[in-house]
């Protein structure tokens, strides 16, 4: 019954769909990182559009952070060739670096500084000297504007993370990168910061950015880079990637009972499915209403109550678990982010 999802062709266009060979902002061919025996980076290809958000999605450890550096000409590659803007990264990054802008995992801000005094600071460092209306009006495009007198350590977390995007955009880059740029945010500052991101893109900015938040992915990014172990597994529009499923919807359910992963797969309309923890099971379906119809029918047959059943729409989850063989959000639940993992070559449902 399992029907994984085949992994897009890592090429510098793949799966990019019409159009995407025009005008690559970003090219980037064989790219390879080594550390002793650990392949990092394992010959990655693909190339960004001109004016997209494009996102590269995997769990900690995946390579993500690795591909920006070297991209950003901080990180050199033991392998493969990049291009930003027409320009080689390597082996001088000098000239792109004043192309770019950058914002880290993690920002050193002065602390006893006024906000409009770190934008031009951070200026300077561009031979741009802002002054402090322009410093002021870059701020605003944050959502900072009320704060251009404040100091740093006043700050929420969100509002840092702004500001740091606000510092990757001082020198006007050609490209804006953004690495992990929610990560420890609430929700609702994970949705300014959203905002914000938006609002650059609009002003007809490339953002590449990286996450392992799948619901950032699925609504910023117009392309995405699926990555595990170093590789890109599949890249294309979220929205085609889980097409491709051939699946539209995911059921998840538990029953008061026993019942075999078999029975389970089996149900009318079911692609593929999985068992969960205790008495959960998911399937992914072609026909939702088959699926749930056949599922009470076993489970009246069998004298068993059906629980937390829950019909959903399938996303970029449903997809990283197809390519991969594990989900995403058990890297960060289980803590697997800072234990080795093991390669699983098997897609949703192969358990059965």
């Amino acid at each position: 019954m399992s029907r994984p999802v085949a992994a897009a062709a890592a090429g510098p266009d793949a799966a990019a769909g019409p159009g995407a060979a025009v005008d690559p902002v970003i090219r980037v061919a064989g790219l390879t990182k080594r550390y002793g025996g650990l392949v990092a980076v394992d010959a990655v290809s693909f190339s960004v559009r001109r004016g997209e958000v494009f996102g590269i999605l995997g769990p900690n450890g995946a390579g993500k952070t690795t591909i920006l550096e070297m991209i950003e000409g901080l990180r050199p590659p033991d392998g493969g060739t990049i291009e930003v803007d027409g320009l080689p990264v390597w082996p001088d990054p000098r000239d792109v670096k004043r192309r770019i802008g950058v914002q880290l995992q993690a920002t050193a801000l002065f602390d006893l500084l006024k906000l409009h005094e770190i934008i031009y600071i951070f200026g300077s460092c561009y031979g741009l000297y802002r002054s402090r209306a322009e410093c002021a009006e870059l701020l605003e495009r944050v959502g900072l504007g009320d704060k251009t007198t404040g100091y740093a350590n006043e700050l929420s977390g969100g509002q840092q993370q702004r500001l740091s995007i606000a510092l990757a955009l001082v020198n006007d880059p050609v490209v804006t990168f953004l690495d992990e740029p929610t990560t420890g945010l609430d929700p609702r500052a994970r949705r300014a910061v959203w905002d914000v991101i938006g609002e650059v893109n609009r002003d007809g900015k490339t953002v590449v950015l990286t996450t392992h938040y799948m619901e950032e992915a699925q609504r910023l990014c117009d392309r995405v880079a699926i990555m595990d172990f170093g590789r890109i597994m599949a890249l294309d529009a979220p929205r085609v990637l889980i097409n491709r499923l051939g699946a539209m919807v995911t059921i998840h359910f538990s029953l008061s009972g026993t019942v075999p992963l078999d029975a389970i797969c089996d149900l009318d309309g079911v692609a593929s499915c999985r068992a969960e923890a205790g008495a959960g099971f998911a399937v992914v379906a072609t026909d939702a209403q088959a699926a749930v119809v056949s599922l009470l029918s076993l489970a009246r047959e069998r004298d068993l109550a059906v629980a937390n059943l829950d019909v959903r729409g399938a996303d970029l989850e449903d997809v990283f678990l197809s390519m991969t063989g594990h989900r995403l959000s058990e890297e960060e639940d289980d803590g697997h982010e800072t234990a080795p993992r093991k390669r699983r070559a098997f897609g949703f449902g192969d358990g059965r």
